[in-house]
């Protein structure tokens, strides 16, 4: 049985919590954290924090897509952190914490763009307004090995977010 893999890659404030919420959801298959969007090569996390790169901290993922969807993992990314705020989540304020969604296929550039225009037109967020970037997906740059699971090896279910 052949499964076919896709990609997805979100932004929403600090990865570790992110990250242990995407990699609970059946069906998806891996999960890692980086930087993304940024103009530096090979960035550090240390890089990032200057708030200096333009990269934002990401989770890309890969998943099957007969177990769940991309508008399923839209939702789950919408639900977990607060798309209104620019730059912050919680605590946490820079560039690098940016609400962002990066496409690796003209669908999920309309899935995205679609469940934001969903998203306003219910008025969940209302008065605030949806500030999530919708970026096609650039490099990956894959976080120190110290940040991936983080929450995980620690034995934590989630962070402050």
């Amino acid at each position: 049985m052949f499964m076919s893999i896709e990609k997805a890659t979100f932004g929403a404030g600090c990865f570790w919590g992110v990250e242990a919420t995407l990699a609970a959801i059946p069906g998806v298959t891996a999960t890692a954290v980086g930087y993304e969007g940024g103009q530096l090569d090979r960035p550090s996390y240390k890089d990032v924090c200057t708030d200096q790169t333009g990269h934002a901290e990401v989770v890309e993922l890969d998943f099957d897509p007969a177990q769940v969807s991309f508008e399923q993992l839209l939702d789950q990314f919408f639900a977990l952190h607060d798309p209104t705020t620019l730059n912050r989540q919680g605590p946490d304020w820079g560039t690098q914490y940016r609400s962002a969604i990066f496409f690796h296929s003209p669908e999920q550039e309309a899935q995205a763009r679609a469940k934001i225009d969903q998203l306003t037109a219910e008025g969940r967020f209302k008065p605030k307004r949806i500030v999530t970037k919708v970026e096609a997906a650039q490099t990956f740059w894959r976080a120190e090995e110290y940040h991936q699971r983080y929450l995980e090896k620690r034995g934590q279910g989630s962070c402050h977010i």
